[in-house]
């Protein structure tokens, strides 16, 4: 699985968006999830299985003014 374009290698199987998210200690509350460019929301990290080959990009959402 590759994660923000690198292989990440702490990939099991079963693993949700959540699992990533608690491994990779991202702690920042607004975050921005696309699996295969595909957006997911929030409600869904929890049931979100990750695929092996999945491309997932986990970005920090950053606003100003």
């Amino acid at each position: 699985m590759l994660l923000n374009n690198r292989e990440f290698e702490h990939y099991t199987v079963n693993m949700t968006i959540s699992d990533v998210i608690e491994v990779m200690r991202f702690t920042y509350p607004r975050l921005v999830v696309k699996v295969n460019g595909r957006l997911i929301q929030k409600t869904d990290y929890d049931t979100t299985i990750l695929n092996e080959n999945d491309d997932v990009k986990i970005h920090h959402l950053l606003a100003g003014g």
